[in-house]
């Protein structure tokens, strides 16, 4: 923000209601839908691995926003289920990949049904430009709080 008296708003607030609110919604849509073999938070990883499969924790955690040991503990109730296993990498014998197993690769399509039905919530009565705008600003919002971390990272801690 820009000079000025400090401006108040309920965006975080409102962010945070909206994540918690999105899952309970979420979940309530998976099990409409029979799906029981994974949670909310476990579908964004299955989402990440329906991308790109066979990949390191470490990409995982970094493309959810997880922590590596949420992450951890998370991968292995999925590997306990069925849907993920872990392979040691080829590169590195200290590395291990995170792969899906067939259990999951088959369902991604109900995933795919259920996130479409979570996009019609989330934007029903908004015009397509207004979608755009809100994107372009919560982008704008994840770039200022990326940037803070790293420079928190780098030493430079008077913004945070």
């Amino acid at each position: 923000m820009e000079g000025g008296t400090p401006l108040e708003t309920r965006t975080g607030f409102l962010i945070s209601q909206i994540k918690l609110t999105q899952r309970r919604v979420f979940q309530k849509l998976l099990q409409n839908c029979g799906v029981e073999d994974f949670n909310g938070p476990q579908g964004n990883i299955l989402y990440v691995l329906w991308q790109e499969d066979r990949i390191p924790i470490v990409k995982i955690a970094e493309k959810t926003g997880l922590a590596k040991n949420t992450l951890t503990a998370m991968l292995e109730r999925m590997e306990e289920g069925g849907l993920i296993r872990r392979e040691q990498s080829a590169d590195d014998r200290r590395k291990s990949l995170i792969c899906l197993t067939e259990k999951a690769r088959g369902l991604e399509k109900d995933y795919d049904r259920v996130s479409q039905q979570m996009n019609d919530l989330f934007f029903q009565d908004f015009s397509r430009k207004e979608i755009a705008e809100l994107e372009k600003y919560l982008d704008r919002i994840m770039e200022n709080l990326r940037q803070a971390e790293k420079e928190n990272r780098n030493g430079k801690e008077e913004n945070i």
